[in-house]
């Protein structure tokens, strides 16, 4: 039997708007905000400062900018606050007008993303280069999931809009849509000596791939950060599976701990040395309780990972748990570190992961989970404290004649990196901003010595990694602590300086709002444990590039 459509559809179809027309020598500008209007609101000022340093910038090549929708004043700011708002506002622009994407503050990448990746005009990030409100922290983040998903982007960043290599980059990109920048800092791998740093990576990079590991996380994409997943079908070829875990289930473990078991966790850490700023006030100042409630999910933690084999762990926590319990990050740092208070198997009979670090990759960064994987194994097998920790970039200045970056995690560094161990952690309470139920920070000034650094990011469909040295260097307590003031003082730092990379290169080059570092014995042990890990990715497949001055001994 056939039949034959009707000539005049009764259907409802859908009325399909024609794209509107590019302005001649307009750029278009859109800010990605927080998804916390406790973060949007403060940052208002210091976005405002960016967009009218960038309208001057290209005002000054004949061009001009047009906002592509206009500040809330009822909410006291401007920024695309969800996904649907980004969708919407990138439905009223013209789709092949070039674009500005300025970042002046904290932002959740996939607030843009949609519209990004189907724009066909010409894309520039752009990020104030401040310590207070850090633009070049959401735009790391930003360039990294661009990056993943294949949409050309270009990408400046400016202090306070007077440097000549901003200027001259927005010009650049006016008159061409691109921005070059300067990237002969990076190498790729090349043919590997035959040594016993390089017998090491492969033999570790064939027992994972035969063996395999998994890493558990808890709720996938923290902040929005579509860099920060990588797919099974990237993962599994490595020999690295998920365990894909619920933060209620985490939850509902805490309910089970008994408050003795977490007040032995409070009492093995003040013994350590820990200290804590404790107050009275729920709403704004540490407490006992909040305390209790970590030590609590950090016994949770690791008896859901002993209960699904898992060989390392990430808590998403910013969204949703913020909202339940206190911060993750006091239960994270402790993870990370060898020495930690003990927690027994559910029957009592084994002390879980003892002697040794579970490795935790903050805000269930992937990236970082592969990374903090094969190092606590190379490191391990080194001989060598495998302490590990991602941290973000968060701002820096020179200091003499080296550029000292201040590298910046949300109290999540395990006690090991920082100058005293545990006597030199300081539990600080989570900012009520971002953290409204409060929790303890492990504070501190992260100790001098030799460190790897390096990022596991996905570029064109595939896994790639960035390898470099460094060193975490002592700046004196005065200027340390007029840093921690200028970001967050509640939170560790670690002064480091990058061997081999300029600021400017690293900001063109780095995929992620983090960098993970880890310390080695000395320079010697450091170079060595580089080559070890580059020879490790290279056996898994993974692309690597060395970035400044990183040596392969052999």
């Amino acid at each position: 039997m056939t039949t034959t459509a009707s000539s005049t559809s009764t259907y409802a179809l859908p009325e399909l708007r024609d794209p509107l027309p590019a302005p001649e020598r307009t750029a278009y500008l859109i800010p990605s905000g927080d998804l916390r209007e406790s973060a949007n609101v403060p940052a208002w000022p210091f976005q405002q400062e960016l967009e009218r340093i960038v309208g001057e910038a290209v005002g000054a090549t004949g061009w001009r900018v047009r906002r592509a929708f206009e500040p809330d004043a009822e909410l006291g700011h401007g920024f695309i606050r969800s996904q649907r708002m980004g969708m919407e506002v990138f439905r009223a622009m013209p789709p092949d007008a070039p674009l500005i994407v300025a970042t002046a503050n904290w932002q959740y990448s996939h607030h843009v993303l949609a519209g990004l990746r189907t724009h066909r005009g010409p894309i520039l990030t752009v990020a104030n280069f401040a310590p207070e409100w850090p633009g070049l922290v959401g735009l790391l983040n930003l360039n990294g999931g661009l990056t993943k998903m294949g949409r050309a982007y270009s990408s400046l960043w400016t202090v306070d809009g007077t440097d000549e290599s901003f200027l001259a980059g927005v010009a650049e990109w006016i008159d061409t849509g691109l921005v070059r920048h300067d990237a002969s800092h990076v190498q790729e791998l090349p043919p590997l000596p035959r040594s016993a740093e390089v017998e090491l990576g492969t033999a570790l990079a064939d027992q994972l791939q035969r063996d395999k590991a998994i890493i558990g996380i808890f709720d996938e994409g923290c902040m929005g950060m579509y860099n920060a997943i990588i797919d099974d079908e990237m993962l599994n070829p490595l020999g690295i599976y998920k365990e894909r875990l619920s933060q209620s289930a985490l939850w509902a473990e805490m309910q089970t701990v008994p408050d003795e078991e977490a007040d032995a966790v409070g009492a093995w850490l003040r013994k350590a040395g820990m200290t804590f700023r404790l107050g009275a006030d729920e709403a704004t100042e540490l407490t006992e309780a909040q305390l209790r409630w970590q030590h609590k999910m950090y016994v949770a933690a690791l008896r859901i990972s002993d209960d699904f084999g898992l060989d390392a762990v990430g808590i998403q926590y910013q969204q949703g748990m913020k909202d339940v319990c206190p911060a993750s990050d006091l239960v994270e740092g402790l993870l990370n570190n060898v020495q930690r208070p003990p927690v027994t198997s559910r029957d009592g009979s084994r002390v879980l992961w003892e002697g040794e670090a579970l490795p935790n990759f903050n805000e269930v960064d992937e990236g970082v989970a592969v990374d903090a994987l094969v190092t606590n194994r190379i490191w391990t097998a080194m001989g060598m404290d495998p302490a590990t920790t991602l941290h973000d970039v968060r701002w820096g200045e020179e200091v003499g004649e080296d550029y000292v970056w201040v590298f910046e995690i949300s109290g999540s560094v395990p006690p090991s990196h920082l100058t005293g161990g545990y006597a030199g952690a300081e539990g600080w309470r989570q900012g009520p901003a971002f953290f409204p139920a409060g929790g303890s920070t492990i504070n501190g000034v992260s100790r001098p010595g030799e460190i790897v650094w390096s990022r596991v990011y996905v570029q064109d469909a595939a896994l790639h990694v960035d390898l470099g040295r460094g060193s975490v260097v002592d700046l004196g307590a005065q200027e340390t602590q007029r840093r921690k003031d200028l970001t967050n003082p509640e939170w560790p730092i670690a002064n480091v300086v990058l061997h081999g990379v300029t600021r400017d290169q690293f900001m063109a080059r780095h995929k992620a709002n983090h960098a993970q570092l880890v310390y080695a014995d000395d320079a010697d042990a450091a170079d060595r444990a580089l080559t070890a890990k580059a020879a490790l990715f290279h056996r898994l497949g993974v692309a690597v590039h060395l970035c400044g001055d990183a040596p392969i001994v052999g």
